[in-house]
């Protein structure tokens, strides 16, 4: 398939279903393009048939399917660009609900976001600790024109931060990029960061205002690019068409900047100061307790703008009492966080992630500059994240014992280690730091997700643009029809275990003609006989569908496994659906993937046969499924010899 040009491959199939006035809608699943014909005579599927890239075509559920595979979100793409049909409003509009627990879909929300930008935050951030080192050192002046010029280089990106997040959030959420700039822009502006620091009351149109620094700030943006986003489409529907071009963002501008100013501010202000009012007074009678918090969490505390109202205490007690308390345990919780992501670099097999996490581990030891390390490789695989916080609890609790702090608000880094040295007890800094990175390096590197080689990488890079399109990955390649790759010697026995418990049907029986046929890898169905459907093999997960009714597996044995829960089930568009994975994450046979309501299925009146196949087959020495009967769920359903 990688000889296929998918640009002419949209192509074709756009001709040969009659052209794009004949397509009344167009959408795709883990295998299919699915196409909604105003005319089903008009298609010569025969000749569509015949494409390079093309399985087969099948008609069903008043769609005309031309299964594809592997390339389906690409061709998908390619038919967007070259047409109306898949574009943004459609897709706005189209886009299933998403699924999995809150907190995880909002790690992968910013992550999306922050994706685009991880090359540039790691190449800002090393030459912010380049810098440091240099100044360090004595080999630039801190006051020359030439270091403030590079300090202008390396900074803008982090202080302008929520422009840059105001564009790739815009893509996530369907808004104008432009007006989304404006917003962010806004946000950051001069006199907006001076009212911020201004002592005196602030007011809008009579209304009292509570300001915050905006700058370097991550979740008011997204926020607020959100919002816009509805506002909008609202705009949109409503507005006549003669003024709608000028009106749509003079309004969304006109009501989102005060309205973030209005709301995000006060309520992050009021957490921060009753944050910092908190673990103020924690270091009075617990110091651990308030080390830990401070060690575990800075780095979320920084996440939501919530560091702010601990910064004005930090100054405070440094420009009183010549050092500050408050600093000492973030020594810990910015190196653990660098610690985790040093561990990714050595344990991960994805080499795109790899070379983000180089220099993001680099910048953090030097500079303390962890964003690119956060956004681009703890946070998107999750547990090195957490390692980092388990490490800076650690850490930051043997720190403030103690007493650890700063004398000079610096970035608590290696190159801003001579600003902890002398207040409190530098051996316990020292063991609580080393400590700290020790516990998130060792548990990362240990426990942390082993990405595969060819995953893609949430980190920016080798990231498929019509995979961030569609928000959806690529299920296993069905090597049998798409490459005619011959078996290969058998060299060992995998066992593909039954996902769910149920009746074994033979594949020829499954009431769907692409998979009946075999044309996507040997196989078997089963009734199941409940709604939890499991893992079959260990391995990575490499497609994980929204609706999720399909998950692609590829074991370390390079054995691909697309289980495929019910016939035509992504027409539920996720209804009766609780996905237990995502794209990426490492599981083992028997952890749970989805759970699925069996009466929604019915009642809605979709076969629930779950197929399990072996989508390369072909490349393969013998792929053979159970011949029929009753299976339990984790008994060998599929004996591959590899």
């Amino acid at each position: 398939m990688a000889t296929v040009d998918y640009r002419s491959l949209a192509g074709d199939i756009l001709q040969g279903v009659g052209g794009e006035t004949n397509i009344a809608s167009a959408t795709h699943c883990a295998t299919r393009l699915r196409l909604k014909l105003r005319d089903d005579a008009k298609a010569d599927t025969a000749a569509i048939e015949k494409l390079p890239g093309v399985i087969t075509v099948m008609q069903a559920g008043g769609q005309y399917q031309v299964v594809i595979g592997n390339d389906v979100p690409t061709v998908y793409a390619e038919l967007g660009r070259i047409t109306k049909l898949t574009g943004d409003a459609a897709a706005a509009d189209e886009e299933p609900a998403q699924h999995g627990n809150i907190f995880n879909r909002f790690i992968d929300m910013i992550s999306s976001i922050f994706s685009p930008v991880i090359w540039p935050l790691a190449a800002a951030g090393l030459l912010k600790a380049f810098l440091s080192l240099a100044t360090q050192l004595g080999w630039l002046d801190p006051a020359s024109q030439t270091n403030v010029i590079l300090a202008a280089t390396a900074d803008a990106l982090f202080y302008f931060l929520p422009m840059f997040l105001a564009v790739t959030a815009a893509k996530r959420f369907k808004a104008n990029q432009f007006t989304s700039m404006a917003i962010g822009g806004a946000l950051v502006y001069p006199s907006i960061v001076a009212l911020a620091a201004q002592a005196e009351p602030v007011s809008f149109m009579g209304l009292p205002m509570v300001m915050m620094n905006y700058t370097s700030s991550v979740i008011p943006i997204i926020v607020a690019v959100w919002l816009q986003g509805y506002l909008e489409r609202f705009n949109t529907r409503v507005l006549p068409s003669a003024i709608r071009n000028f009106t749509t963002p003079l309004l969304t501008l006109v009501v989102m900047v005060p309205l973030v100013l209005m709301t995000v501010g006060p309520v992050t202000t009021f957490a921060a100061q009753s944050l910092s009012a908190g673990i103020t007074a924690a270091f009075t009678f617990a110091p651990w307790l308030a080390g830990a918090i401070m060690g575990g969490f800075w780095q979320v505390f920084v996440l939501f703008g919530l560091h702010w109202g601990l910064v004005p205490g930090m100054l405070n007690e440094i420009a009183t009492q010549g050092h500050s308390l408050l600093m000492g345990p973030l020594l810990p919780a910015v190196l653990a966080q660098a610690g985790a992501t040093l561990a990714v670099m050595f344990r991960t097999r994805n080499k795109a992630r790899r070379t983000v996490a180089g220099p993001a581990a680099l910048s953090g030891f030097l500079a303390g500059i962890t964003e690119p390390g956060i956004y681009g490789v703890n946070l998107p695989l999750k547990t090195p994240f957490y390692f980092g916080i388990a490490g800076g609890v650690v850490g930051g609790a043997i720190v403030a014992v103690g007493g650890s702090g700063a004398t000079s608000f610096v970035f608590p880094s290696l190159l801003g280690l001579p600003a902890f040295s002398t207040v409190g007890s530098f051996a316990l800094l020292m063991l609580g730091t080393g400590i700290a990175i020790a516990v998130a390096f060792l548990l990362t590197f240990f426990f942390g997700p082993r990405e595969a080689e060819e995953a893609a990488s949430d980190a920016g890079t080798s990231v498929p643009e019509t995979a961030a399109d569609t928000h959806e990955a690529a299920a296993p390649v069905p090597t049998s029809a798409a490459t005619g790759t011959t078996s290969r010697t058998a060299t060992g026995t995998v066992e593909v275990l039954a996902p769910v418990a149920g009746q074994a049907v033979a594949l020829a029986d499954v009431q769907d003609k692409v998979f009946a046929s075999g044309a996507m890898g040997k196989g078997l169905g089963i009734i199941p006989a409940d709604g939890r459907i499991y893992s079959p093999i260990s391995g990575s997960i490499k497609a994980a569908m929204k609706t999720g009714h399909a998950f692609g597996i590829k074991s370390d044995d390079g054995v691909e496994v697309l289980v495929h829960i019910g016939i035509d089930t992504v027409q539920l568009q996720g209804r009766g659906f609780e996905s237990a994975v995502t794209r990426g994450q490492q599981v083992r046979a028997g952890d749970l993937l989805a759970v699925v309501d069996l009466d929604v299925v019915t009642e809605a009146g979709y076969d629930t046969t779950t197929l399990v196949m072996v989508t390369n087959t072909a490349q393969l020495a013998g792929v053979d499924p159970v011949a029929g009967g009753t299976l339990a769920q984790g008994e060998t359903a599929i004996t591959v010899q590899v």
